[in-house]
């Protein structure tokens, strides 16, 4: 289980680094990229990035019109682990009464619900990260 958690952690680390750098170039006139990735690198991993390295160079995300969305891979996380841990956790995947509630809070209305608010109606209260951090291993 602490590999488990090893490794989830150096995951989420990683999608961090990429939306602070993400962040951090996108809310400057102008940034050294190489500069961001490296200060983000070593708040997050706690090192730099290797020295002549410039890892914006190839990170297509970037320049592809995609760039300032980049964290939203780990807010949708956040938010599936809350669903889990709160609605099928205890109830099994395969619980019908989970499958209906997902089926009615969340695939039923579809896109004439803000998805927000489906998550809201979901959960029976506010989304929180509470469920997230603990599927990683950090206390909460």
């Amino acid at each position: 289980f602490r590999a488990k958690q090893w490794y989830q952690r150096r995951v989420r680390g990683r999608q961090l680094v990429f939306g602070l750098f993400d962040q951090s170039i996108h809310t400057k006139e102008s940034a050294d990229t190489a500069q961001c990735f490296s200060d983000a690198h070593q708040q997050v991993m706690g090192n730099p990035a290797p020295a002549g390295t410039n890892f914006a160079a190839q990170f297509g995300h970037m320049a592809g019109g995609y760039d300032a969305q980049y964290y939203g891979y780990m807010w949708s996380e956040v938010y599936s682990d809350d669903m889990f841990q709160t609605v099928f956790k205890d109830a099994g995947v395969l619980s019908q009464e989970a499958g209906l509630k997902y089926r009615t809070s969340i695939l039923q209305p579809g896109g004439s619900v803000d998805a927000f608010d489906m998550l809201r109606n979901m959960l029976g209260r506010e989304p929180n990260s509470n469920a997230f951090f603990k599927a990683k291993g950090f206390t909460v």
